[in-house]
């Protein structure tokens, strides 16, 4: 299975990093010098000092205390949405940090490394880590599909209970998780339940669905984990609520993204704000439990961060009071 996993990684690009090759205290589990580098060729417009790209790891890092969760939280939106540094020369403005290149995938550093060790309240090793600029976005956890007694399930247990007693520090910069037999092929938060981690049916919108088996796992691959995709699913499709009282963190689904992707376009091209368009962005019709608002919620937000459309009022209509809550 990891043999698998390193040769799709490869062929979508990502280099490909045996753990024990990697220099590193276990108990880190940022590629410090991923990022280091990162930020230093990013920033060199700006005169970015040394003193600085360690104030930036700071910044990510000081999530300290609380939940996993809480930590979780906190490190994902700066990972999506950035944040400000003071500079040494107090005469200069504050410099904004963004982690990750979202508008240009091939200046960001993917790798796929496997057998990494860390050691922190126990000594654990998963299966398989994607980093994007040294920070650990998606674990992966295999199970032998031939194997008795081992089912995908017990992957993701080992993901959910063992790992996160064992090595919490891992998920406090994680995206979602994947859980993998090679039969079966599927992600999700790695707060979820088990029962709300799905497979990645479809490379493209308009591709026939592929239920499962392995090919699954080449749709999950090529659909999901293609790097242009994959950071816009960490940077538009992951949902954390302001308040909540439970560990509320939803990762979209193919149909949510796919439905999301084109409804944002459709209404770009259609705007009448370049002039051209018709103000006719589209109906969206979903079925009962397909995820219509999260889907919503997924436009909302692109729709309110474009800066095309310059801060939109958005109206929503409602015909139930549990919709008016939710």
């Amino acid at each position: 299975m990891e043999t698998a996993f390193v040769d799709l990684f490869k062929e979508q690009g990502y280099d490909y990093v045996h753990g024990e090759a990697i220099v590193r205290d276990s108990r880190d589990v940022i590629l410090y010098e991923d990022l280091r580098s990162f930020l230093r060729e990013r920033y060199e417009a700006d005169g970015i000092t040394e003193n600085e790209i360690s104030a930036a790891i700071n910044h990510l890092e000081s999530t300290e205390g609380g939940s996993v969760y809480a930590q979780n939280t906190e490190a994902i939106r700066l990972i999506m949405k950035g944040f400000a540094i003071k500079r040494e020369d107090t005469s200069k403005p504050n410099l904004f940090i963004s982690l990750i290149d979202y508008n240009n995938p091939k200046n960001n550093l993917f790798k796929f490394v496997n057998q990494f060790q860390i050691e922190e309240n126990h000594l654990r090793i998963p299966d398989g880590i994607v980093f994007v600029n040294g920070i650990p976005l998606v674990v992966l956890e295999f199970k032998s599909a031939i194997k008795e007694n081992t089912t995908i399930e017990n992957a993701y247990d080992q993901l959910t209970i063992r790992y996160r007693r064992d090595i919490p520090s891992l998920f406090r910069y994680n995206a979602f998780v994947v859980i993998s037999d090679g039969v079966n092929n599927k992600f999700g938060s790695f707060f979820a339940p088990y029962e709300y981690f799905y497979t990645w049916r479809k490379v493209e919108h308009d591709d026939e669905e592929v239920e499962g088996g392995f090919n699954s796992m080449f749709t999950m691959m090529q659909g999901l984990f293609r790097k242009e995709r994959l950071l816009d699913v960490v940077h538009h499709f992951i949902f954390l609520p302001d308040t909540t009282t439970d560990e509320v963190k939803v990762v979209c689904r193919y149909p949510q993204y796919f439905a999301t992707t084109l409804l944002f376009e459709n209404i770009l091209r259609h705007s009448k704000i370049n002039g051209n368009g018709d103000g006719k962005g589209g109906t969206y019709f979903g079925a009962t439990g397909c995820g219509k608002s999260y889907t919503m919620l997924f436009l909302a937000r692109q729709l309110m961060q474009s800066k095309e459309l310059s801060s939109p009022t958005i109206v929503l209509i409602t015909d139930r009071t549990d919709l008016d809550d939710q």
